[in-house]
């Protein structure tokens, strides 16, 4: 199993990234798809999650706008469309999977695989 993130970089404020999430190893009409971010010296907290089988998606709150989580499935791959950055959105971001136990629903506990993470850096 085996998910790798890319698409982290350098942007200024206001500007805009993406970022992806290739899924390697296992079915990924099977499991949920997460995106958490993590500042150094604090918790990881979850940005988005996808039901890839049946699109169904949650924000943070405070994410709401400003990101937006999409799959291509034929690709194995969620994407993690950023917009409006800001200084504050700088952090470590990683992509996650989880079993899916229902449909039409996603979270950002009990995942199962983890990748190693992008670096996303907003300039002010």
């Amino acid at each position: 199993v085996q998910l790798v993130e890319s698409g982290g970089g350098l942007v200024q404020a206001g500007g805009s990234l993406r970022l992806s999430c290739a899924a390697s190893g296992f079915s990924f009409d099977d499991y949920l798809i997460a995106w958490f971010r993590q500042v150094p010296g604090k918790e990881r907290e979850g940005v988005s999650c996808i039901s890839p089988t049946d699109g169904y998606t949650e924000y943070e709150d405070s994410l709401k706008g400003r990101f937006t989580i999409s799959s291509d499935n034929a690709k194995m791959t969620v994407y993690l469309q950023m917009s409006s950055l800001k200084p504050e959105d700088t952090a470590v971001y990683y992509c996650a999977a989880m079993v899916k136990v229902v449909d039409n629903a996603c979270g950002f506990y009990g995942m199962d695989y983890w990748g190693k993470g992008t670096l996303v850096t907003v300039s002010s």
